[in-house]
């Protein structure tokens, strides 16, 4: 199977294509000329449980959200961290991986609520560390399924997780398997009043996300009832069919510069569907990266855009539509010219230099900054993030400002 290919039941991605395929255009239904195949769509099944026991192994516990808040971490909000070994089948074939629950110390504190995410394929839960804040807040249980990229926990600790053994063709029944586990009564949190369940991403994450979608429709809960009750793939402009449960996407400036989802807004059922695109959000979230580079590795002023503030907004609206039924509000899309040549991009700016349309915001609306995308390397950092592979992509992944003109 060539990278990059999509089964229903898995898919097989090399890193490099899921973290710049968000940043490419899809092309459209029927665009090799020739009518489109009808689609074949099998009956649902039931979903296996994976076994589940604590991982106990000796040395350093690998920390997949390294990127929280200074004081505002796990202990600020008495958050405790517990990882378990899950085993079973998935595409006729034994897996054994970690998954991780972050979860309030105080049961009486947890709402009810999980929000679930494959783990990116760079080794982190980057849309737990960009939600932190508002997760904890509000009591969110954060599962953590690690399916891409796994490996590089089993390297960290070959003694404490060199279990772990899945290839990419499972990653879609893992999924459903993991989520299975989560609502079924040999949970680890079982005990707790659990009522809805999200699974969402960031960057590659969501591509994981978005080609899980079609399994979505075929691995069920023993009640046959769905296994997720909403999707919300973020930093993310691919265009995405809808399905029968809520989905919320919020692809970034990266991404609706070079034209995003058309997919429009609906509430009709089957298509319960938001695009939120807020002018000035960059792919990365620059503030609080320090861990992994620094304003020394890019070559112009990082942004402090406050990304998580925006994304935990749409992740809100998501938990209230799934859990209580609020229909969440349209919003409308950023305004593009599609003409580059009168300011440099497909977007339609203000005289600021900042994109028109969107949800608006102080940033943009009251702007200090130009919030401008893809900020190169510094060709002469000394930081942390010299010599790293990764230190290019994740400048050209960031925003950058620059006085508004």
């Amino acid at each position: 199977m060539k990278p990059g290919t999509k089964t229903i039941f898995g898919t097989t991605v090399i890193l490099a294509t899921l973290l710049c395929s968000q940043l490419a255009l899809a092309q459209p239904p029927g665009f090799s000329g020739r009518p489109a195949a009808p689609e074949v769509i099998p009956d649902p099944v039931v979903a296996p449980i994976p076994v589940i026991e604590p991982i106990e192994g000796p040395g350093n516990v690998y920390n997949s959200s390294a990127a929280l808040w200074p004081g505002m971490g796990l202990e600020h909000f008495d958050y405790v961290v517990n990882e378990y070994r899950i085993t079973g089948t998935a595409a006729g074939e034994p897996y054994a991986t970690r998954l991780v629950i972050r979860q309030p110390r105080d049961d009486s504190k947890a709402s009810g609520l999980v929000v679930a995410e494959a783990m990116h394929p760079a080794g982190a839960a980057h849309a737990f560390e960009y939600n932190s804040l508002y997760i904890m807040d509000a009591g969110h249980i954060a599962v953590e399924i690690d399916t891409q990229g796994a490996e590089q926990i089993a390297a960290y600790n070959p003694e404490r997780y060199g279990f772990i053994k899945l290839n990419n063709n499972q990653v879609n029944e893992i999924l459903a398997q993991a989520g299975a586990l989560i609502k079924s009564p040999q949970s680890p949190i079982a005990h707790l009043p659990l009522r809805k369940m999200v699974l969402w991403g960031t960057s590659a994450s969501s591509g994981i996300l978005v080609a899980y979608l079609p399994a979505h429709r075929v691995y069920k809960l023993g009640s046959m009832d769905n296994i997720y009750d909403g999707f919300m793939p973020t930093m993310n402009g691919s265009t995405i069919a809808p399905v029968d449960v809520p989905i919320i996407q919020v692809p970034t400036q990266h991404e609706f510069q070079n034209v995003a989802t058309a997919t429009q807004d609906s509430d009709e059922p089957g298509h319960q569907f938001r695009v939120y695109q807020f002018p000035g959000m960059a792919h990365l979230d620059s503030r609080n990266t320090r861990a992994r580079f620094t304003q020394e590795d890019c070559l112009n002023p990082l942004s402090n855009l406050p990304i998580d503030a925006f994304t935990s907004v749409a992740l809100h609206h998501l938990l209230q539509w799934v859990d209580k039924g609020i229909v969440p509000p349209r919003a409308e899309r950023v305004i593009m010219d599609m003409f580059v040549d009168n300011d440099g991009s497909l977007m339609q700016l203000d005289d600021h230099g900042n994109a028109k349309g969107g949800i608006r915001n102080t940033y943009v609306d009251l702007p200090l900054a130009k919030y401008t995308m893809i900020n190169p390397p510094n060709p002469d950092s000394t930081g942390p993030g010299l010599g790293r592979m990764n230190t290019p992509l994740l400048c050209f992944l960031s925003g950058w400002e620059t006085q508004p003109r």
